[in-house]
């Protein structure tokens, strides 16, 4: 066995290949036998298109069991894994195939005419298609080909997967991961949140991030067992599952919406044996609420696109609201002075740098951003700024870069800026995030006009966004003012804007 991390996991596979892996919304199941073929398909295609060890995939494709299948074809051809937000426009995927060069891009049937211009002028050899129901390109070439596929060995440190996170300059990030950083905090996260034999989990992430497929996906395949595969939360279908489940991930709106349904009471919780949330701060009362509501205590954890994750509240022991717990096994934490990178004093607040076998090896090709990301030893600077307490708790204070985690999405507001700036009649805009009772945190353009541009209001705004960026980047509400506030050096103070509007959304 190499250290591929398809090999990894597959040693933990049930011996009976029948037993389910994944069974959708629809009732339709697919078993372990199923992933071992049709990934196996997958990753003979790709290697007859041309793809060897270390080059890239790009998917842009809805969530569905054959997309979780590419993924693991990839690992198994040596592939690195490039998934992209199915939210993101042309001019976005055309950055991210420039930039990462793949030799298959692969898009939804929907899409595929739109975007085989922008592949070609990015030089991707081919372009495959994939649907929710699992047809396509990639399926009808897949068909009839030898399943028996030997995964491509690996060494721990070969490259499995490319992130792409977004950077305050506005350019895109790609997020270097390698099969150690996959299978550690795989194997981690599988011990210390004691996955069991019998344990099914109810998948409602996306699985274009570290979240749905890193977090979710992986503790799957590396326990063995199966998961309830939705497309997307849906309180009802939520609630039908729940007694089959015994696992949930969600992000903290997940949590919030399930809080506002009458449904959810200790007997709907009661086959649950753990509901764990991440991607983006869990108010401490939505904690408290949830607690007093079903009798469980979500346990909150702490990672990044680079990182994987980082931190957790404990399986066994107290779940503080309002902490992220503590460092995971090999995973060591501390917090520094910004500006000195000198630790501070026990229960001082500083940046967070963390270091450990899940820490990315580097930005793609970006060998100076990457060398300003870490520190001497191997730290890596999250930017985000923090505190560890006496007890050894960690807790997250904000970030030191105005990153906006809205929905369990990381938006950077230079990018949203840029965007605006460029509308005819903007003087220059200022974008924030403010607390969200659904979001945790929406948004906000507080914008500058020219004299006599009044006609650019909100609707124009936000229409303009919408056909630059993502709809999750979009502003939730744009705010229209005659000065922006900044401080000596002329630094708009972000601060101050988070302040007054901090109430905009009840």
């Amino acid at each position: 066995m190499t250290d591929n991390f398809f090999d990894i996991a597959a040693a933990r596979f049930p011996a009976d290949a029948d037993a389910p892996f994944i069974e959708l919304e629809s009732g339709r199941r697919y078993s372990y036998r199923d992933l071992r073929e049709i990934s196996g398909r997958y990753a003979r295609l790709l290697t007859e298109l041309g793809v060897a060890k270390g080059d890239r995939v790009a998917v842009q494709v809805e969530k569905s069991a054959e997309a979780v299948f590419l993924y693991l074809a990839c690992l198994r051809a040596g592939a690195a894994y490039l998934p992209l937000n199915t939210a993101y426009t042309k001019a976005e995927v055309g950055y991210f195939l420039g930039d990462a060069e793949p030799k298959v891009f692969v898009c939804t049937p929907g899409n595929a005419a739109a975007l085989a211009g922008t592949a070609a002028a990015a030089g991707v050899g081919t372009v495959l298609t994939l649907g929710t129901d699992g047809g396509g390109s990639l399926a009808e070439r897949a068909v009839g080909l030898d399943a028996d596929f030997g995964t491509v060995a690996c060494g721990a440190d070969d490259l499995a997967a490319i992130l792409y996170t977004s950077g305050t300059t506005g350019r895109s990030k790609g997020a270097m991961m390698s099969h150690r950083n996959l299978s550690s905090n795989a194997a981690t996260l599988h011990r210390i949140w004691g996955f069991r034999p019998d344990d099914v989990l109810l998948h409602a992430l996306p699985i274009f991030h570290t979240h749905g497929l890193f977090v979710a996906t992986n503790c799957v395949l590396m326990n063995g067992t199966g998961m309830l595969f939705l497309s997307k939360f849906d309180a009802d279908a939520v609630f039908r599952l729940l007694p089959r489940a015994t696992v949930m991930m969600g992000v903290p709106t997940f949590y919030t919406r399930l809080l506002t349904d009458p449904r959810l009471t200790p007997e709907a919780a009661a086959h649950m044996r753990l509901f764990i949330s991440g991607s983006a701060p869990l108010l401490a009362d939505t904690h408290r609420e949830f607690r007093e509501r079903t009798g469980h205590a979500i346990l909150e954890r702490y990672g990044m696109t680079e990182t994987g994750m980082l931190t957790s509240n404990p399986l066994d022991g107290e779940r503080i609201p309002g902490t992220v717990g503590f460092p995971l096994p090999e995973v060591s934490v501390r917090v520094v002075d910004e500006k000195t990178g000198e630790p501070v004093a026990d229960g001082g607040i500083g940046v967070l740098e963390v270091k450990g076998p899940n820490v990315f090896s580097g930005y793609w090709r970006m060998p100076e951003k990457t060398a300003q990301e870490f520190r001497p030893g191997g730290w890596f600077i999250t930017g985000d700024v923090g505190r560890i307490d006496e007890r050894g708790y960690v807790h997250i204070i904000g970030r030191a870069k105005d990153l906006v985690i809205s929905g369990g999405f990381n938006v950077y507001p230079k990018e949203v800026e840029t965007a605006i700036d460029a509308i005819g009649g903007v003087v220059e805009s200022a974008v924030i995030g403010v607390p969200h009772p659904d979001f945790g945190e929406a948004v906000v353009a507080v914008v500058l006009r020219r004299s006599g541009a009044e006609a650019i209001d909100e609707a124009a705004v936000i229409g303009a966004c919408r056909e630059q960026l993502a709809n999750f980047k979009v502003p939730k509400a744009v705010a229209f003012v005659d000065e922006l506030p900044r401080n000596a050096m002329g630094k708009v103070q972000k601060n101050l804007l988070r302040e007054t509007y901090k109430g905009l959304f009840g």
